[in-house]
């Protein structure tokens, strides 16, 4: 399991939005947007991004944690 991807992402005023496979962060300092893996899922719950794999595979696990990253990282 990836000690990175488990970790979910707070929303530190930010508005996220999420349109499909695109997730878009909007901020006091502007917008950035993101395109997610197929084989990744993003959810917001409560106020944190969750984000997890959609199975076991190797490509899965390694986006899971690249991903989280990325997102945490807007």
């Amino acid at each position: 399991m990836s000690r990175i991807g488990k970790q979910p992402v707070a929303l530190a005023g930010a508005t996220v939005t999420i349109d499909g496979d695109i997730i878009k962060a909007k901020g006091p300092q502007g917008e950035l947007s993101f395109k997610v893996h197929e084989q990744v899922s993003v959810v917001v719950e409560g106020g944190v991004i969750v984000v997890t794999p959609k199975n076991d595979s190797k490509l899965a696990r390694s986006l899971w944690g690249m991903s989280r990253s990325m997102i945490a990282n807007m």
